[in-house]
């Protein structure tokens, strides 16, 4: 719930991730592989993304703020502008790759940038995107091995919380007391 109250804001990356979930065996070999396959779940991942310059050397890097992934039923537009509406203010920028699917996102904040998708692109504008779907996937399959769609939206939020507040430090505990008396409606 705690997670929900936030927007992203300023400059944000999105993809799409394919998770692997869990299907009986019988059922497995009778299912399509790859992309769009029923062996997998669509989720949704955003992350803040702020260029920095280094004054020195001139390279250009990113910072990486906060995250948000949720389930999606499908690739559709729709579908991303659903996730697009609720989770990212109207105020952004944000960074994609040329998927079909994108289209409507000039229409729900400030600017649209569309890369093209490469070695180059997945090292730079979508970084961050691509570095937490790699490291979801990598907590999935080590600590659950295998995911039922029916939990993965929990896996998820657990995920997403502990990613978001890898900076807290010593100032965990104070946060955790005003989230335990904070009122959610």
């Amino acid at each position: 719930k705690r997670d929900s109250a936030y927007m992203l804001k300023g400059m944000v990356e999105y993809d799409e991730a394919y998770v692997e979930k869990a299907i009986d065996g019988e059922l497995k070999k009778q299912l399509k592989r790859g992309k769009g396959s029923q062996r997998q779940a669509i989720v949704a991942v955003a992350a803040e993304s702020t260029p920095l310059e280094d004054k020195n050397t001139g390279e250009i890097s990113r910072h990486c703020g906060f995250f948000k992934m949720k389930v999606i039923q499908d690739a559709s537009a729709s579908s991303v502008d659903g996730f697009v509406k609720e989770t990212i203010n109207k105020e952004s920028v944000i960074f994609t790759d040329k998927n079909q699917a994108y289209v409507n996102l000039e229409k729900l904040v400030e600017s649209h940038v569309k890369v093209k998708s490469s070695a180059k692109t997945t090292n730079g504008e979508l970084n961050w995107v691509h570095t937490a779907i790699s490291n979801l996937k990598k907590n999935l399959l080590g600590i659950y091995h295998m995911v039922t769609e029916k939990y993965l939206q929990n896996y998820l939020d657990e995920f997403v919380y502990k990613l978001n507040r890898r900076y807290f430090g010593e100032k965990l505990f104070d946060r955790l007391i005003i989230a335990a008396i904070q009122h959610y409606v």
